[in-house]
């Protein structure tokens, strides 16, 4: 039986958790403390020394969030995008060396990118 579960992220949900489910203090009887499936109500029971008690039970929902499924979305769809360009660039040398261009800019946007920030680091000190 799961005791608790928590989120462990932001990009995770848990809705509901479990019931309390406790027998007080055993006293050493026979059969105190005995659990059973109770096929009439389709639920757990526990012996208490006097008499069976269902065992409340709760159920969890855990999912994403819905920034986190929106992300999944955006990166499936941009996933599928990059798939089928390079499908047509193994078909077609003009979007192959339309690729090749992009991939250039992109290496140079990133070293601009590093010297703009070196720069900004020298100016704030």
């Amino acid at each position: 039986m799961i005791k608790y579960i928590a989120s462990s992220g932001k990009y995770t949900t848990v809705i509901g958790g479990p019931a309390t489910n406790y027998i007080n203090n055993y006293s050493g009887a026979q059969g105190i403390g005995n659990l059973r499936f109770n096929t009439t109500n389709q639920s757990m029971e526990v012996y208490d020394g006097n008499g069976w008690i269902t065992l409340q039970m709760g159920h969890v929902n855990i999912g994403l969030t819905g920034e986190a499924e929106s992300l999944l979305d955006w990166a499936r769809q941009k996933r599928q995008e990059e798939l089928e360009l390079e499908v047509l660039a193994n078909s077609n040398p003009t979007i192959k060396d339309l690729m090749e261009t992009i991939k250039q800019k992109q290496e140079q946007i990133s070293i601009v990118r590093t010297l703009i920030k070196k720069e900004v680091s020298v100016e704030t000190r």
